[in-house]
């Protein structure tokens, strides 16, 4: 029972996978480019989905300000690798999906699909590595090429007419389903499960928004679908870094009183 209990996120990934290769390609929808914003201010298409984008910009600057010199730190190191792949991640889909959005088609597309692939690439490798207490260089790696590939595995398919989005939402499925699981099976604070959950739960949110943009925005114009899940998914990113934020806040505020100024040396061995 232990065994099966401990096997549990591998043999939910072997069933995501073969579910995946038995229902064939999946395609993208017919007019998937066709969004409701439509506005033009400042000269710029688009503009709520394109200027809805700062926000993962702000929010990788945030962590990457907070977390970066705090990598060492023994509740940030094991995590740290997949966790700085997550907010260069982060920081790119503010560009590649800005870029996107200025005219939309698939070859522009490319760019924003791809950071996203990375961010979620790099928050499975950082969770892991987190709630095992191992580092996760080796894996990150793995999964950045993994997100690599299946972006270009959808590019070159559709090239010949037949896109083809399986391994690209499997790599965006999978942190939704694997990550509470990890943090249940290693018994990760309570708090972690809480804010990762929560942000988990936002981004599903957001992505029921992308798929009803038309819909959300005969309601709530001039909000659009897709610019509220540019905004849900910011919340989600957000939730994420101020979670690390805190868990290695109180140790660098410890050092900082414990450790006079004027001893770097001592102020190392508190780090």
């Amino acid at each position: 029972m232990k065994t099966l209990r401990q096997n549990l996120p591998l043999l939910v990934t072997v069933v995501l996978t073969a579910a995946a290769l038995f229902h064939g390609p999946i395609h993208q929808p017919a007019g998937y480019h066709d969004f409701a914003d439509q506005t033009l201010r400042f000269g710029i298409p688009h503009f709520c989905d394109v200027s809805s984008n700062l926000g993962f910009a702000l929010a990788a600057f945030w962590g990457w300000v907070k977390l970066s010199p705090a990598s060492a730190h023994p509740d940030l190191r094991h995590g740290w690798a997949g966790y700085r792949l997550f907010l260069v991640g982060l920081f790119l889909t503010a560009l590649g999906s800005s870029w996107y959005h200025l005219a939309p088609d698939n070859a522009s597309l490319v760019w924003d699909r791809l950071p996203i692939a990375l961010a979620c690439g790099g928050l499975l490798a950082g969770v892991l590595g987190d709630v095992r207490g191992r580092n996760s260089g080796g894996l990150t790696t793995w999964l950045a090429l993994a997100a690599v590939v299946s972006v270009g595995w959808w590019y070159f398919t559709d090239l010949s007419g037949h896109g083809d989005l399986r391994p690209y939402l499997l790599l965006q499925g999978l942190p939704i389903l694997l990550i509470p699981l990890w943090q249940w099976l290693y018994q990760a604070p309570a708090a972690d499960r809480l804010a990762f959950g929560g942000a988990l739960a936002i981004y599903v949110v957001a992505k029921i928004a992308e798929v009803n943009d038309h819909q959300i925005t005969a309601v709530l114009d001039p909000v659009t679908g897709h610019t509220l899940k540019h905004l849900l998914a910011t919340m989600a990113a957000a939730l994420i870094v101020g979670r690390l934020t805190v868990r290695v806040r109180g140790e660098i505020t410890a050092c900082a009183g414990a450790c006079p100024p004027a001893q770097p040396s001592t102020m190392n061995a508190c780090r």
